[in-house]
């Protein structure tokens, strides 16, 4: 019980201390300017550096390490080369573009059942895409750091430690020396509260910021507006990003007319309101979305 109650109290220490360099104080209400976008997708979207230099994102998350928890670990970029990546993040982060590297996805290879699968999966990560190196584990990108972590979570158990995850990068939370923190960020659909595995994560009161996708949810196509009140309620330390589709195609689109008379004044009433998030940049570059949403933002 003494070393529980102990474990315990140095979570707790770790969220305390977390929370002043990976959320910090929600202090703006109104527009940000920030856009953030998904890349990784389709490979007709072009190169991450192409999309970094476009001049329409403050960040670029890439998607999806869809495979872990077991022991095995899959990256799909639909097909993107992996080489020259590497120097295509270091172009972004140059440039003022920090790159992430959102986890999960839509497939079913990926969940995290035990403390131990959770640590495990946090070694890989260090070791394959931030600071760290071990021997046999391969880094895709070279000596490219990645800037953040994101969780993109259409599935899981009550099992799954998504908590446990987020803490131990917490205790790692300087990327590349001073003042360049670790993003943490979770993506997950506007239905409120959150299952179990992801309010778990964000209760800790350590991610900077949440994307909540307002379309592709039957739950919340009438409702979202609800839904984004009781989000940014819960966690006042946490930035929110409304989650954009730029595909007419998807469900849930909103023209941009909409946004200027309705999402972004509505959202940006939030004092942690963030920004917006779009999906995705296949969809964007196709359709020109972002050129004109960013100045609702």
């Amino acid at each position: 019980m003494a070393l529980a109650s102990r474990r315990a109290t140095s979570l707790m220490a770790v969220a305390a201390l977390a929370a002043v360099f990976l959320a910090g104080p929600a202090v703006a209400a109104g527009k940000t300017g920030q856009v953030a976008v998904f890349w990784g997708r389709n490979k007709d979207e072009g190169t991450l550096r192409e999309a970094c230099d476009s001049g329409l994102y403050t960040m670029v998350i890439m998607s999806f390490l869809n495979v872990y928890g077991h022991g095995k670990y899959n990256l799909d970029l639909s097909g993107h080369p992996i080489a020259g990546i590497g120097d295509d993040i270091k172009h972004c982060q140059f440039i003022g573009v920090p790159v992430s590297l959102s986890i999960g996805g839509f497939g079913t290879g990926y969940s995290l059942p035990s403390n131990r699968s959770a640590l495990e999966f946090f070694d890989y990560l260090w070791n394959a895409y931030f600071g760290g190196s071990k021997a046999g584990v391969y880094r895709p990108f070279g000596d490219a750091w990645l800037d953040g972590v994101d969780l993109f979570l259409e599935h899981g158990t009550p099992a799954d430690r998504y908590d446990v995850l987020a803490l131990e990068l917490a205790k790692h939370n300087i990327r590349g020396g001073p003042g360049k923190p670790l993003h943490l960020t979770a993506t997950p659909r506007c239905t409120f509260p959150p299952s179990s595995y992801l309010g778990r994560a964000v209760a800790t009161g350590i991610f900077e910021r949440i994307h909540i996708r307002i379309y592709d949810d039957d739950n919340c196509e009438a409702y979202w507006h609800l839904a984004w009140d009781k989000w940014t309620a819960a966690y006042p330390a946490t930035r929110f990003y409304v989650g954009l589709t730029a595909s007419e195609m998807t469900h849930g689109w909103v023209h941009p007319k909409n946004i200027y008379y309705d999402v972004a004044p509505s959202t940006q009433k939030a004092d942690n309101y963030g920004g917006f998030m779009i999906w995705d940049r296949y969809y964007d570059k196709q359709s020109n979305y972002s050129s004109i949403v960013k100045y609702y933002a």
